[in-house]
């Protein structure tokens, strides 16, 4: 008798202009796999080369949105090869020109909760734990600790970081860390309309306000300035021309 072929720890989907993610693997919490960081990379990687969406959506299966990331490495090697991977996928999902959502529909750990505030959108149930529990075993959450200042400020985010206490959808909202907070029952609905909203805006002018919007908070005001009036000047013939 033939066996049932095992599921996809993660089913990468592409329709109506939308790139879904969904983790599958309720039984280990969804917990990010060697697998599961090459799969999402060579998608975004290959948007990057040539786009066929607009919208990044990532959901779970299960109860549980993520409780963070496999560790294996035994030694220095294969320890920073991990580490290499899990930043390359947040590279590619934080410089995506697809906008993106994080539908988090339960507990976020450690790297869930780091994708997830990666995501141009967090909407979080309000019955999810959230948190970042490394430093309870002593390790330092520093691949987390790399841009989750540019959401939180600092003295918001230290003790969350150093503590690993659990916090709730409200006290993320209120740091900055996440978007919205929804009822679990209504999530889906939220996502699906917020998607819908970005698919009527204009697709150049998405993914230009996107880029300026990135590259204006790691420059001076006055280089973004200088870059405005480029934009600005390209984008309004790009329209008129359109008309």
């Amino acid at each position: 008798m033939d066996r049932d072929p095992l599921p996809q720890p993660v089913l990468i989907d592409r329709t109506d202009g939308v790139l879904s993610f969904t983790l599958n693997r309720p039984e280990c919490g969804n917990e990010i796999s060697a697998a599961m960081f090459d799969a999402m990379s060579a998608a975004l990687r290959a948007e990057a080369l040539e786009p066929t969406a607009r919208v990044l959506r990532i959901c779970a299966a299960g109860d549980v949105f993520c409780t963070g990331r496999e560790r294996a490495g035994t030694d220095a090697v294969s320890i920073r090869h991990e580490v290499a991977r899990l930043i390359e996928m947040k590279r590619l999902v934080r410089n995506t020109s697809l906008v993106s959502i994080a539908q988090v529909q339960g507990d976020a750990l450690g790297f869930g909760f780091g994708l997830a505030m990666l995501c141009d959108f967090t909407l979080v149930a309000s019955s999810a734990s959230l948190a970042f529990p490394e430093m309870r075993k002593g390790l330092p959450p520093a691949a987390i600790m790399a841009y989750a200042g540019t959401y939180a400020l600092p003295k918001a985010l230290f003790p969350m970081v150093l503590f690993g206490d659990a916090i709730t959808p409200d006290e993320a909202l209120r740091a900055g860390l996440v978007t919205q907070v929804c009822e679990r029952d209504t999530l889906q609905t939220q996502a699906d309309e917020l998607t819908r909203r970005i698919l009527a805006l204009d697709e150049t002018g998405a993914r230009h306000c996107k880029a300026f919007f990135q590259a204006a908070q790691e420059s001076s005001v006055e280089a973004n300035f200088r870059a405005a009036t480029d934009m600005l000047t390209v984008t309004s013939l790009r329209l008129m021309q359109g008309r």
